[in-house]
């Protein structure tokens, strides 16, 4: 047999670092006690803030469109996979894998001697009973995995397939978080059902929880070395400007996000220091398809490409991002870290910075639209004005929202922008009741533009309006890349030279249609106490995608952290 270790030969670019500034103190949501140190916070205990503007909901159940929290942390992989850098598969439930000569069987040997959190053993039964889950389960399956799994012995699986399914590899070992068969065989709907009360291999498990916090403490069963970081917080807050008043009076530890005067964080927050990452595109998610339920002027490929060139990316960065975005491909592969694989047949290898007003009229007039009197383009008597969905509080957002309102404004385009609970704008999102709405798209299990394609751009991970999409929210269906994601998923990854006429298919053919409208590569900025805990990655050691809200990558760095107060 031929080991692959699945590691994509590509280069990742270097992380930069960014500091960022304060604003006025602010009141947490949740009190937390008093410590030492120039923190609010206990000294054995992480307060964190992952965007949530509203009360949590107690959705654990690492396969819910919307969890709070879970994966990674609680419910593990089998292996971890870096996506911002090329490093070699983490062991993690599995000790080692290995591909047989044609990529149709993949072997694959799991830890002894591991418990669930309530003391029951783990076994390769529970490791087979999550993957026949997901293929029972559309919902669940964001690749559409048919691999049959067999049972070797405890620690031992192999899954098969009908076809060589290389590119399977990095989903199912890093991103499928494996449960308890004794706890979910007894489920009636696994895709629906909340897991209030997890089980799980990983780290940590649920403590406490209220709607405006909750509490992960570690897991006395776990299989590794124990976290020195024995507690972590989650907290509700009302949005930035809150999440930046409480990092001001250190009563949070670890937020993702914006806040004021970006270059100088250890000079206005003292004891924290800033990491920017650029990795998540930013879009508007259009729900794309009438085939499937969609309504609205939207759903003219000529309306989302108008607004693709009306959009001043410079000013957008300038005010909402506070330029620490950058350049985005309509094809949707890194202009960096994917360089290899991104396709010379692009119209544009990346999004235009300046505004384009007269390509935008043109594209909407040769597609039968006509200006009326107020400006606003119209056709068959319906007007160009479209909703477009942000979460309140989300400031960076809602000044993109407000400044593309104007810039579109003058192509003949109205954005009536809504502004919603986070909870709301999820439901939204999966089930298509909407129009437009800010969002940005994550990258996959590994260094490689196909994860992203699968996900976002394929007919298997998506529904009709009114069904949960996981997560092709655009509703997007095209047979041309449908039939290119099934021919990557059968090579071998190290045949960057055969890959690359699909690739180059999907990003023409995706920029043709543009289901996502490209705005710009979210430069991801995270806020950490480095004077309170030890451990925190940085631009030297990446060793986890930095960002509160990632899966697994959250996990490995609550596990590295250690109180500096203890």
């Amino acid at each position: 047999m031929r080991g692959t270790n699945m590691s994509l030969h590509v280069r990742w670019r270097r992380a930069r670092t960014a500091a960022i500034g304060a604003v006025a103190v602010g009141l947490l949501a949740a009190g937390c006690g008093d410590s030492g140190g120039g923190s609010s916070t206990p000294d054995d205990t992480l307060v964190a803030y992952n965007g949530q503007s509203g009360d949590y909901q107690a959705i654990f159940n690492p396969y819910s469109p919307n969890p709070v929290e879970g994966a990674g942390s609680i419910f593990e992989p089998l292996f971890f996979y870096n996506t911002v850098r090329a490093d070699d598969p983490k062991p993690l439930l599995g000790t080692a894998y290995e591909w047989n000569n044609d990529g149709t069987e993949l072997s694959i040997t799991l830890r002894d001697g591991v418990k669930w959190s309530d003391g029951e053993p783990f076994s390769a039964d529970d490791v087979k009973f999550t993957f026949d889950m997901i293929v029972a389960n559309e919902a669940m399956n964001a690749v559409g995995f048919e691999g049959e799994t067999t049972v070797v012995d405890d620690t031992h699986v192999t899954i098969t397939f009908d076809a060589p399914s290389y590119m399977d590899g990095p989903q199912l070992l890093g991103k499928t978080w494996i449960v308890p068969k004794h706890i979910w065989e007894g489920i009636e709907d696994p895709v629906t059902d909340q897991i209030s009360e997890p089980v799980g291999t990983g780290p940590y498990t649920l403590g406490s929880f209220k709607p405006q916090a909750f509490t992960l403490t570690a897991n006395e069963n776990y299989w590794g070395d124990q976290p020195e970081l024995k507690n972590i917080q989650y907290v509700a807050l009302s949005g930035n400007q809150a999440s930046a008043d409480a990092l001001s009076a250190g009563e949070i530890d670890w937020q993702t996000g914006p806040v004021p005067d970006i270059a100088n964080v250890e000079r206005d927050y003292p004891g924290y220091k800033a990491i920017t990452v650029p990795m998540n595109q930013m879009v508007l998610d259009t729900c794309s398809n009438p085939d499937l339920g969609c309504e609205g002027p939207q759903t003219d490929p000529a309306v989302r490409h108008a607004i693709y060139y009306a959009m001043d990316r410079t000013q957008l960065n300038s005010l909402a991002f506070q330029n620490t975005a950058s350049e985005m491909s309509p094809g949707f592969a890194l202009p960096e870290r994917d360089a290899a694989y991104l396709s010379a047949d692009l119209n544009d290898r990346t999004a235009p910075m300046s505004p384009d007003v007269e390509q935008a009229q043109s594209i909407l007039e040769e597609a039968g639209w006509t200006r009326g009197s107020d400006g606003i383009y119209a056709k068959d008597g319906q007007k160009l004005s479209l909703s477009v969905v942000v979460v309140a509080g989300w400031n960076d957002y809602i000044t993109a929202l407000q400044t593309m309102t104007e810039q579109l404004k003058d192509a003949g385009i109205e954005l009536n922008v809504q502004q919603v609970a986070n909870q709301e704008m999820s439901d939204a999102r999966s089930t298509g009741n909407y129009q437009l709405l800010i969002d940005s798209l994550w990258q996959g299990p590994s260094p490689d533009p196909y994860y992203l394609y699968s996900y976002f751009f394929s007919s298997n991970t998506t529904a009709e309006v009114g069904g949960n999409a996981n997560p092709n929210w655009s509703r997007y269906s095209n047979p041309d890349v449908d039939a290119a994601l099934e021919a990557i998923a059968g090579m071998d990854p190290a045949d960057t030279e055969a890959r690359q006429p699909y690739y180059d298919q999907i990003q023409a053919q995706i920029e043709e249609d543009m289901p996502y409208i490209p705005i710009m590569t979210g430069g991801t900025t995270s806020e950490f106490n480095a004077d309170k805990f030890d451990g925190w990655p940085t631009d030297v050691n990446l060793y986890a995608f930095p960002a509160v809200w990632s899966r697994p990558d959250q996990a490995q760095i609550f596990a590295s952290l250690s109180p500096r107060g203890e």
